[in-house]
């Protein structure tokens, strides 16, 4: 089966009242724990790819990695630039066999925006490749994306018609409380998202597909893992997972995870090393790690995103 786009992913999850899991990957592991999991639930995919991990692992040794695993598992895989901040990245994926992009303008006034996302949109569209946009921005820092608190803001529903009519974008991110990283809420913050703009988002673009990004939900027995081992990570609260499965059944279609990839696997390798001092064989150590990276995604596809048996 060769990449697909994500446009039938997102029609079928939308009228079926679930998300895609769109899991960042870095290297061979994660790709086998995320690819595995989705092949045993029977789960369409949405790899993608951040300009740090394409610069950090080569974009060809990516791009084969990914084949091997839609040759290997048989599953429909979309392979997406996750925070494209120009159209020459955006054309460089494009033309190198990604199937979908994102262009994120969100920092720039709302007309540049437009004009930003409409120029990739004409670029992609003439390749057969869906490009996803961004009104709003989230807090948080991961990889390139680094926004403080007063620098966030919602997506404003008054934009979003003309923002998706002038620039022909295939599906949007929205700012409605979720944020970047691990470090996502202050101690005694509760998070809550909004789903009332979420709603009015909708309302305004009937069918139309919503992308969440920032939403792992920080799970506590990796943090523990870590801090057990060495590491010094302080109490994280992530989005709860009840918040991600309303929004899943809402018009949200795409629900992006990377940090919770990287708890699983940095605490899982914390703690094989705490156990294991005189062993130095990377696959000891990153076998267990690509174990816990495969229960974690099978846990979000079948409990949070209901995407499992949707391949």
């Amino acid at each position: 089966m060769p990449l697909v786009t994500s446009k039938e992913m997102f029609k079928k999850a939308y009228e079926g009242g679930y998300a895609i899991g769109a899991f960042n990957v870095n290297n061979m592991e994660i790709i086998q724990g995320i690819t595995e999991a989705a092949q045993e639930v029977n789960a369409p995919l949405i790899l993608q790819v951040s300009a740090g991990a394409r610069k950090y692992a080569k974009h060809v040794y990516l791009m084969k990695l990914i084949e091997a695993a839609i040759e290997d598992t048989g599953l429909p895989i979309c392979v997406h630039l996750d925070h494209g901040d120009s159209f020459e990245l955006c054309k460089s994926c494009i033309d190198g066999g990604f199937t979908s992009v994102m262009i994120d303008g969100s920092h720039l006034p709302f007309e540049e925006n437009i004009k930003l996302t409409k120029q990739v949109v004409d670029y992609a569209h003439a390749h057969g490749v869906v490009v996803e946009g961004e009104l709003g921005r989230l807090a948080g820092i991961e990889d390139a994306v680094n926004v403080s608190e007063k620098d966030a803001a919602y997506t404003d529903p008054d934009q979003v018609e003309e923002f998706v009519s002038k620039t022909g974008v295939d599906s949007l991110a929205i700012a409605i409380g979720t944020s970047h990283g691990a470090y996502k809420f202050k101690p005694g913050q509760k998070p809550q998202l909004r789903f009332d703009i979420l709603e009015e988002v909708s309302k305004r673009l009937p069918g139309f597909p919503i992308v969440l990004h920032g939403a792992s939900s920080v799970m506590p027995e990796y943090v523990e893992m870590i801090n057990k081992n060495g590491g010094k990570m302080p109490d994280a609260i992530g989005i709860p997972e009840s918040m991600l499965r309303q929004a899943a059944s809402m018009a949200v279609c795409k629900i992006n995870i990377d940090s919770d990839l990287r708890l699983a696997m940095t605490g899982t390798i914390r703690q094989y090393f705490a156990e294991h001092p005189d062993h130095f064989d990377p696959r000891q150590y990153l076998k267990p790690a690509r174990e816990n990276i495969k229960q974690l995604v099978k846990h979000k596809l079948v409990e949070v995103l209901g995407c499992a048996g949707k391949a």
